[in-house]
């Protein structure tokens, strides 16, 4: 008798170590396998202009630091790229292992829409529960077509929407004491 249900192949970061060096971006989510194109110059230059921003106000405070497209090793099932990392000195103290790879959740994750609808619901869905589960304090979606960034901030221990901030308004974080930056600036 042949089963009638085929499992699902899982992914893992092992897997990740053998697939090329082409340029795409590999992630794994779940267990699901998810490739990606390498962004294109107007998507860098907001992740850019974010982890730029971010930058200048952590050597200022020395509160913590950002990087731009760090790989997060959450588990051996769900290892991915978002755009622009930022975490405090004391949790990059926790997640950072001997090898300088994050397998924690910092505390603000950004991500900068991509076009397509497969693209966008992987940010807004998948991502968002994955960054939820595994405590993420603040997510930031960019989207470069209607120039607006959507705040989520952890609530009752899931991200939920807690603003959405246009071109002519400033972004601001209660993670980030003082921080302010015009939305306009990010994507230029």
């Amino acid at each position: 008798m042949s089963p009638t249900v085929i499992d699902k192949i899982r992914w893992t970061t092992a897997d990740l170590e053998l697939l090329p060096n082409d340029g795409k971006h590999y992630e794994i989510i779940n267990g699901d396998l998810f490739v990606t194109r390498a962004p294109d110059w107007k998507h860098q230059n907001v992740a850019d202009n974010v982890c730029t921003e971010l930058k200048i106000w952590s050597r200022n405070t020395g509160l913590g630091d950002a990087a731009t497209s760090p790989g997060i090793i959450f588990t051996d099932a769900d290892n991915v790229i978002p755009d622009v990392v930022w975490a405090s000195n004391e949790r990059l103290a926790e997640i950072l292992d001997e090898a300088g790879h994050l397998t924690g959740a910092p505390e603000l994750v950004v991500e900068v829409l991509s076009p397509g609808a497969e693209q966008e619901r992987r940010d807004r869905e998948v991502k968002l529960k994955l960054y939820s589960i595994q405590g993420v304090r603040e997510y930031w979606i960019f989207n470069r077509q209607q120039i607006k960034v959507e705040v989520y901030r952890r609530e009752n221990g899931i991200l939920k929407l807690a603003a959405t901030l246009f071109r002519e308004d400033n972004l601001t974080s209660p993670l980030l004491p003082e921080f302010s930056c015009p939305v306009e600036l990010l994507f230029r």
